[in-house]
């Protein structure tokens, strides 16, 4: 299984269209700030994370779409 690391920044109101883009994917996608990690599916865990700090989204899998979709809030590190 391939594990496929991104670092990301959100705005709140990316939020909802970034965990449904989440939610399409088959793949288990987590999404983190330090030493909290939750499922990036899930809207309040996402909203209870530190949105102003660069995210860590982790995906154990590959999914084509979930990808490309993602390269939009990528930043360089």
């Amino acid at each position: 299984m391939n594990v496929i690391s991104y670092k990301i920044r959100l705005r709140p109101d990316e939020v909802k269209d970034f965990v449904a883009a989440a939610s399409k994917s088959n793949v288990d996608i987590d999404i983190s700030y330090n030493r909290y990690t939750v499922d990036a599916k899930s809207i309040l865990g996402v909203l209870g994370l530190d949105l102003t700090k660069v995210l860590t989204v982790t995906c154990n899998g590959y999914d084509a779409d979930f990808e490309k979709y993602l390269k939009a809030f990528s930043i360089a590190c």
